[in-house]
């Protein structure tokens, strides 16, 4: 008798902390509205990660509930190492499972449309959680560990958001914007409108490269690679700015002056006919894609209006009106030379 009725005390016990632990495993955890980051280092155990949440303030439970559970759920499988995003809706049991199913947090970074190269290496540089393994290597090695051995870093990467676990390296979210931007590249090559005069991907990520330095006004960007590709038709000198600023390099301050369009770099497109040897940025996708399917017509010159737009003309005689018109008439302050311009 006696031991039927500790056998009864001992079910009920085990009952009422079943019903115990299942109701603090449902608690919400406290954390801030944004959310917050968790780490769970290597070797951590069940045990000592709900220890630590619950020294972190996360979660009010007693050491009990620790035990108890680590002790029946040893066979749910591990819970992974890194950072984990915990929100606010979560309860303890939300956040176990996540522990076990390896989902890291995911922070990110940002790379403009235009940037050169050495902006990219710069903010890769600059951004916290991101394993620096580049720090020593020139440009030409990092292409050598992308695969690219010898080829011109600049244009290479595809601008965009990238996401990452923190401790990703630096290599490894360059090789994803390398591989992007090939891909991008490729598909955009194949659509390219019929009697696209430029003979390969490259030379098409070259002009793209100048257009997404030329104007960020989307409606003009297929308009200004017909006025180049004309040029380009007409073996007539590009005369782009973007690319004399970049032969320019560090020794440009801002301003572009008469003297520098006499620079002999060969990226300076009022003496050297053709394409520059490389891109001179990062474009985007719609400035690869204004290469591929250039608008229709004859237009071989192009001033800046001064509103961010551009005025188009087929004629000299029109475009130095144009020149006239708005820029010698104060609306753009500073000097900008533009297609067809004597200097």
């Amino acid at each position: 008798m006696k031991i039927r009725v500790l056998l009864y005390v001992a079910v009920a016990l085990i009952i009422a902390m079943i019903v115990y632990v299942d109701h603090e495993l449902d608690k919400q955890i406290t954390v801030p509205a944004e959310g917050r980051i968790f780490r769970i280092e290597s070797g951590s155990s069940v045990r000592s990660v709900i220890a630590k949440l619950a020294t972190s303030g996360i979660i009010e439970t007693s050491p009990i509930v620790t035990r108890a559970y680590g002790l029946a759920n040893r066979f749910m499988g591990t819970i992974k190492t890194g950072e984990y995003r915990l929100t606010p809706n979560m309860s303890l049991r939300d956040v176990l499972a996540l522990f076990r199913s390896g989902k890291v947090a995911q922070r990110q970074i940002t790379f403009v449309e235009g940037w050169r190269f050495s902006q990219w290496r710069e903010h890769l540089g600059n951004k916290e959680h991101v394993k620096q393994t580049l720090d020593r290597e020139s440009d030409f090695a990092i292409m050598k560990l992308l695969g690219n051995d010898g080829v011109h870093p600049e244009g290479q990467f595809f601008p965009d958001t990238y996401h990452f676990p923190a401790g990703e390296t630096d290599l490894s979210i360059l090789r994803r914007a390398h591989k992007r931007m090939q891909r991008i590249l490729q598909t955009e090559w194949q659509r390219r409108s019929a009697g696209n005069l430029l003979e390969s991907s490259y030379e098409a990520l070259i002009l793209a490269s100048i257009i997404e330095k030329e104007t960020g006004y989307q409606p003009d960007r297929p308009r200004i690679a017909r006025v180049f590709i004309n040029r380009l038709e007409q073996n007539m000198r590009l005369q782009s700015d973007p690319t004399v600023i970049y032969g320019l390099s560090e020794r440009f301050d801002g301003d572009l002056l008469r003297v520098h369009l006499k620079d002999d770099s060969p990226y300076n497109t009022y003496r050297h006919r053709g394409l520059p040897p490389t891109p001179i940025s990062n474009p985007g996708r719609p400035a690869i894609r204004a290469v591929m399917q250039p608008a229709a017509g004859d237009h071989l010159y192009f001033v800046a209006k001064g509103d961010g737009t551009s005025h188009f003309s087929s004629t000299l005689a029109e475009h130095n009106e144009a020149v006239t018109r708005y820029q010698k008439s104060g609306r753009v302050e500073n000097y900008r030379s533009v297609p067809g311009v004597e200097q």
